[in-house]
């Protein structure tokens, strides 16, 4: 299996077996009873999920901080979705958004977690407790994270409608999507969803091939162009969806669509190369793009955007000092360093006030406060992202999270709709 940026996973291993011989008599480790810190360095966690957040240099510092092993597998939504339901003893950790978890968890799979064992449970941001970003704010449509946030008890699988002790997953990514564009090539502004499917971009637009999150962005085109008002997107009935494919299908067969990605890596390259001007994308890929030094913009749309979340979940099977370390991995996990490293990828972290102890204030400004970059911006790895005087796109976390339309959705009618999705890719 190879990670997203190219590193094997025996190589990942290797690495991290090199910096972490030293963590457990370093003082790496505290606080634990001694038996405890002797056996930790023999414990491997198997973690999977996309490549988003699966990323080498997470498990190397695991290693340096923990003592134990972190191994990563990355693929991508689908073939997570399989693997956390039907592998459920090939794994311990799972690293899964949101939408999967609703599909996950009710097949029993994972454990609830203890709130009273996670450390940061009361900074984590309100999205996740009660789906308001504010106390004002409209909740999106979709599968908003707060709602298969918490289950009614240790034993349960069924998805409380109201916070309880039990969590399905400590929310550690998410971010607030929307097209990517080349302002370079496109020629006009670009302000609303429905410019995806402008025949002005004949051949050079791109849709996201990952069923659950390409029908959200192909809603958000629909209502954009007026053809369609849901009375939910995140839950469309048999005949919104047979309508939303026949809008895609129409556009296909008119030569709208270049292509139709899965990962992060193909939208990159479609981007850079040229041959497509304007596709749905995450973020961290506009951001690759730039890093290239090609022009790419992640535009703020008047219908505002299309968002995700990501977090950790526990094997059903995990006991024992699997499960102790487990818990001190997420309490790790949530205690700042990921965090910023997340952030400065142009992703957000859910317990804000650790990562920004892990950041520069310059750095805050920029990612958080929407403020322009008062030094060059750098990434994790140390590649210029933007320059001096830079503007974050769409500005501000309360901006970009403020303006949220729907989430990512697992529908009633969810087979339905894979169904007449690969109809569409098929056409």
């Amino acid at each position: 299996m190879t990670i997203e940026n190219g590193v094997t996973r025996r190589g990942l291993l290797k690495t991290a077996a090199a910096v972490g011989g030293v963590a457990v008599g370093s003082g790496a480790i505290t606080g634990f009873p001694t038996i405890w810190a002797q056996n930790i360095k023999n414990v491997t966690l198997r973690q999977f999920g996309t490549g988003v957040s699966d990323v080498n240099a997470i498990a190397v510092k695991c290693k340096e901080d923990l003592g134990f092993t972190l191994q990563l597998t990355a693929l991508d939504s689908d073939a997570v979705t399989q693997r956390a339901i039907t592998q459920p003893k090939s794994y311990d950790i799972a690293d899964i958004e949101y939408w999967i978890c609703k599909k996950v968890f009710p097949r029993g799979v994972l454990q609830p977690m203890d709130t009273k064992k996670l450390k940061y449970f009361d900074k984590i941001v309100p999205l996740f407790i009660n789906g308001k970003l504010t106390p004002d704010s409209v909740i999106a449509q979709g599968t908003a994270p707060h709602t298969v946030g918490f289950v009614e008890g240790q034993e349960s699988t069924k998805f409380s409608k109201t916070p309880t002790e039990w969590f399905t997953m400590v929310p550690t990514i998410y971010n607030a999507d929307t097209l990517g564009i080349r302002p370079d090539l496109v020629g006009r502004p670009i302000t609303q969803w429905k410019d995806l499917a402008d025949p002005a971009f004949k051949g050079k637009a791109s849709i996201l091939n990952i069923p659950s999150i390409g029908i959200m962005d192909a809603a958000m085109v629909c209502e954009s162009l007026g053809v369609i008002k849901y009375a939910d997107k995140g839950n469309m009935t048999k005949a919104e969806i047979d309508k939303t494919i026949a809008v895609l299908i129409d556009l296909k067969k008119q030569g709208q669509f270049r292509a139709f990605w899965k990962t992060f890596d193909e939208s990159v390259n479609l981007m850079v190369s040229g041959e497509v001007i304007i596709q749905s994308m995450w973020s961290p890929a506009v951001a690759a793009v730039r890093s290239k030094g090609v022009p790419c913009v992640y535009q703020p749309l008047k219908e505002g955007y299309r968002s995700w979340g990501g977090g950790l979940g526990l094997a059903k099977h995990l006991s024992g000092i699997e499960l102790e370390a487990a818990y001190e991995y997420i309490n790790w996990y949530t205690s700042g360093w990921v965090g910023a490293y997340l952030n400065r990828q142009g992703y957000y972290s859910a317990v804000l006030e650790t990562a920004k102890a892990h950041m520069e204030p310059y750095e805050w400004a920029f990612w958080m406060e929407g403020k322009p970059a008062e030094k060059d911006i750098m990434s994790p790895e140390g590649k210029l992202m933007e320059k001096a005087g830079a503007v974050r796109d769409g500005g501000s976390f309360y901006e970009r999270m403020g303006h949220v339309a729907c989430w990512n959705a697992v529908m009633d009618e969810d087979k339905y709709m894979i169904q007449k999705w690969n109809e569409f890719i098929a056409a």
